[in-house]
C-alpha cells in the first residue's frame, strides 16, 4: 500500500484540484469525502479508481474494498488539505465520471425531477434526496444548474445520488418529449391558470419542474408545461423554500 505524507505530492495536488469543474472534465473524476458517501459508493458500485484513508480511520476493519480499487494511505494533514469540512472523516474516494451522463427522455419512465436553474447545493442536495425517498426514477439538471460533481452538491445528496439515475439536459426537449408521449409535466408557478397540488390526481409517470430559488422558472419552459400548480399557504409567509416546495409536491403527485 502506498503512502502520501504530503500534500506537495502530485497525486494530492491533481486529487486537490477536483474540487474544480474543469479539472473534474480534464481528469473525468470527482472526489467522495466522508465514510457514508464512500461507503454508499462501493454498495452500489460505483467506478472508484481510488480510496485514501488515514491510518487511523474509525471504520477501517468495515471498509471492503473491490479488488480493482486502489487504496492509498495518507496522513492526517493530506486529509485536512483535500477536504472541504472543517473535521475530514479521514477516507476519501476518487470517483470516475459516468462514461455517458445522458439519459434519454424517449426511454425514460417513471417520475423524473427536473432542476431550472437551481443553483444552491443544500437545495439540490434536499431534492435529490428526497426524489430518492419518494421513489422518482431520475433527476434531470438544466441549464444554470450547479455542478451534479460539484463538492457541497455530492455532499449534500448524501449518496442518494447513487440510488437514481441524475443527468444534465435540455429540459425544454425533455418536456416536449415527454408531452409528445403523454405524460404530463407539472410546472410550479402562481398564475392565474394554475391548479393546487391536491386537486390534479397521483401520477406514475411524470416530469415536476423546480425553478432557481429566486426568478423560478424559465418562460421558455414555463410555456413548455402541461399544467402549473401551487401550494396553498395558510399561514403569513409569502413563500416556501424550493426545496421545502419539491417536497410537498412529489409526495402529493406521487402514485
Amino acid at each position: 500500500m502506498d503512502i502520501i505524507t504530503s500534500s506537495s505530492n502530485q497525486r494530492v495536488k491533481d486529487w486537490k484540484k477536483l474540487s474544480q469543474k474543469k479539472a473534474r472534465i480534464k481528469q473525468e473524476k470527482y472526489m467522495l469525502d466522508g465514510w457514508h458517501l464512500v461507503k454508499e459508493a462501493i454498495l452500489f458500485d460505483q467506478p472508484i479508481s481510488e480510496i485514501l484513508v488515514t491510518q487511523d480511520f474509525k471504520h477501517r476493519n468495515e471498509l471492503e474494498v473491490p479488488d480493482n480499487v486502489e487504496v492509498i494511505e495518507i496522513s492526517d494533514n493530506v486529509a485536512k488539505h483535500l477536504s472541504e469540512t472543517p473535521s475530514p472523516q479521514g477516507i476519501f474516494a476518487v470517483v470516475n465520471l459516468p462514461e455517458n451522463a445522458e439519459e434519454k427522455p424517449e426511454k425514460a419512465t417513471g417520475a423524473w425531477l427536473f432542476l431550472d436553474g437551481v443553483q444552491d447545493p443544500g437545495n439540490i442536495g434536499t431534492m435529490v434526496r428526497t426524489a430518492d425517498a419518494c421513489g422518482f426514477s431520475g433527476v434531470v439538471f438544466g441549464e444554470g444548474c450547479a455542478d451534479m460533481f460539484q463538492p457541497k452538491v455530492v455532499r449534500a445528496m448524501q449518496g442518494s445520488q447513487f440510488h437514481l439515475k441524475l443527468c444534465s439536459g435540455n429540459l425544454i426537449e425533455w418536456a416536449k418529449e415527454f408531452k409528445q408521449r403523454k405524460l404530463p409535466v407539472f410546472g410550479s408557478e402562481l398564475n392565474d391558470q394554475a391548479r393546487s397540488y391536491d386537486q390534479v390526481g397521483r401520477h406514475s409517470d411524470f416530469a415536476l419542474v423546480m425553478g432557481n430559488e429566486g426568478n423560478g422558472m424559465s418562460e421558455k419552459l414555463l410555456k413548455e408545461t402541461s399544467l402549473n400548480l401551487y401550494i396553498p399557504i395558510k399561514g403569513h409567509a409569502e413563500s416556501l423554500n424550493v426545496a421545502v416546495a419539491a417536497g410537498i409536491l412529489m409526495f402529493g403527485l406521487m402514485e
